[in-house]
C-alpha cells in the first residue's frame, strides 16, 4: 500500500514538474542574424526610399532586441546598424504601437488586431490580382488562413541556461511553404509572448500566431527560417531575467512621436509605403 501511494505521489509530482512555469514578468534578450548568400547579385537590386537606402536589404546583418514583459504589456526594442525601433503591445486592448527610426527619421504606426487582419486580406487580394494578370504565372490557390503542422524531434540542448527541445514547424502561407527549425524550453511559458526577435513586430506587428509558436508547450528560444533571395534568418535568445521588477513607465508611449494608422501611412492605398530620409506621406 505504501509503495502504491508513493508511486502515485511520484507520478503526480513528475506531471507537475513537466508543466512550464507561467511567467508574467521578464526581460528577454535576443539576437537575430539575417545572412545573405555569398553569390547574390546586388547590382540587380534597385534602391528605394531615397538616400541610397534599400528596403529589400532591410534588416540584413545582426539585430539585437530586448523584450520587456509585464502581464498584458509587452515592449520590444530593436537595434541594428541600419535602423532602430520599438514595438509596444497591449494585449488587453489588442492594439500595437510601432516606432521606426531610420536615418534619423522617426515614424509611428498604430494598428489594432482588426486593422492587421484587414491588411492581410488586402495584401492577399493584391497578390491574386497580380497573378491573374500574369498569363505565364503558375496558378495556385491562396487563402488568408494559415495552416501549420508541428513535428517534434528527439533532440535536446541548452540555450541561455535552459534545457531545450527541438521541433519542426511547416507553415503553408499563401503560395509557399515555410519550414522552421525550432528549439524551445518546456521550463517557461509567457501568457502573451510566444517568441522574440525575428520579425516579431516589424511586418507582423507583434502577431506570432501565424508561426504556431503559441501552440508549442513552452517558450521558443531559437529558430531558423528561409527567406526570399536565398537569405536565412537565425534567431536566438541569449538571456532571460525573470527576477527584475519592471516599472509601469517602461511601457509608456513616447510623447515625441506622432502615431498614424496603417491606412494613413499608405496614403489610403492598398499597400504599405514607408518613406524615410526626406520623404513625407
Amino acid at each position: 500500500m505504501k509503495i502504491l501511494l508513493f508511486s502515485s505521489v511520484l507520478m503526480v509530482s513528475t506531471a507537475l514538474y513537466a508543466q512550464p512555469k507561467l511567467v508574467s514578468q521578464a526581460t528577454i534578450t535576443t539576437s537575430t542574424n539575417v545572412i545573405a548568400p555569398e553569390d547574390e547579385d546586388v547590382s540587380q537590386i534597385q534602391n528605394q526610399g531615397g538616400g541610397g537606402f534599400n528596403f529589400r536589404n532591410f534588416g540584413d546583418g545582426e539585430t539585437k532586441s530586448t523584450t520587456y514583459v509585464k502581464n498584458d504589456l509587452v515592449k520590444t526594442v530593436f537595434k541594428s546598424e541600419s535602423f532602430r525601433g520599438v514595438v509596444y503591445r497591449d494585449n488587453a486592448k489588442k492594439v500595437t504601437h510601432t516606432v521606426f527610426e531610420i536615418m534619423g527619421n522617426k515614424q509611428g504606426i498604430i494598428a489594432s488586431d482588426e486593422d492587421q487582419a484587414d491588411m492581410r486580406k488586402r495584401m492577399d487580394s493584391m497578390m491574386k490580382a497580380r497573378e491573374n494578370a500574369d498569363t505565364n504565372a503558375t496558378k495556385r490557390v491562396r487563402t488568408v488562413d494559415v495552416s501549420s503542422t508541428i513535428t517534434y524531434v528527439d533532440e535536446t540542448k541548452k540555450i541561455a541556461g535552459y534545457n531545450c527541445k527541438k521541433a519542426l514547424i511547416i507553415t503553408d502561407r499563401f503560395i509557399s511553404k515555410d519550414t522552421l527549425v525550432v528549439w524551445y524550453t518546456p521550463e517557461l511559458k509567457f501568457p502573451n509572448v510566444s517568441s522574440t526577435g525575428g520579425t516579431s513586430g516589424f511586418g507582423n506587428f507583434g502577431n506570432q500566431s501565424a508561426n504556431s509558436f503559441d501552440k508549442i508547450d513552452g517558450f521558443v528560444m531559437q529558430y531558423q527560417r528561409n527567406m526570399p533571395r536565398g537569405r536565412v534568418m537565425e534567431v536566438k535568445v541569449t538571456k532571460i531575467d525573470i527576477e527584475k521588477e519592471l516599472a509601469d513607465k517602461e511601457f509608456e508611449l513616447p510623447k515625441d512621436v506622432e502615431f498614424k494608422t496603417m491606412k494613413e501611412m499608405s496614403g489610403g492605398a492598398g499597400g504599405q509605403q514607408f518613406r524615410f530620409g526626406g520623404g513625407r506621406n
